[in-house]
């Protein structure tokens, strides 16, 4: 065991991912840049069309901004009438499953690969992220990898979440703590 600095040894950190992979980021990355990022916000089954060639489950009644990053779409299952709003980062080498009737909001992260800090190589590891039905990710949140929100739950804006989330709560702050449950009721009119 070390401590204290390390010297940098860039090739005893070899890259995790597959020449398929490698090759798949490249091309998806000029699909993105080329047909996805430039379309109108009104083009979103062109945009859907694009995911799903790629390999993503999208729900039909779904909705992604021409903005969103999506770094590895073959590993994307987006449910039905959920929204992503402009400039998130999908950051989902190791998968992210988001479920039915989610707002996900102008520039969250969702991470779900990380570093292996406690290794001098530092190591690619990550787990997929699980996002339920009902949820509401505020504006700039950030989700760790392996990060299970719960049904209906709410991570306040700018949140930091690196554990679980209990359905049908509402969390905020870094790291995110229970602020209190959500109850639902009728609009009234």
């Amino acid at each position: 065991m070390t401590s204290g600095p390390m010297q940098s040894r860039p090739l005893d950190c070899p890259n995790p991912y597959s020449f398929r992979t490698k090759v798949g980021r490249v091309i998806w990355g000029g699909v993105w840049l080329l047909l996805f990022r430039p379309t109108p916000r009104s083009l979103g089954a062109w945009r859907k069309g694009l995911l799903r060639m790629f390999g993503a489950k999208m729900g039909r009644t779904s909705w992604v901004h021409p903005s969103v990053r999506i770094e590895v779409p073959w590993k994307l299952r987006v449910g039905e009438a959920t929204f992503i709003d402009r400039n998130v980062l999908l950051y989902n080498h190791h998968g992210l499953n988001i479920g039915d009737r989610c707002t996900i909001s102008q520039g969250v992260f969702l991470c779900s690969t990380s570093h292996d800090y406690t290794m001098t190589t530092m190591p690619v590891i990550g787990k997929t992220i699980v996002v339920e039905d009902d949820v509401w990710l505020c504006a700039e949140a950030f989700v760790a990898p392996g990060v299970l929100i719960g049904r209906g739950a709410v991570v306040g804006a700018r949140a930091a979440v690196f554990t679980d989330i209990h359905p049908w709560t509402v969390v905020g702050g870094n790291p995110a703590r229970f602020i209190k449950n959500r109850t639902l009721r009728e609009p009234t009119s």
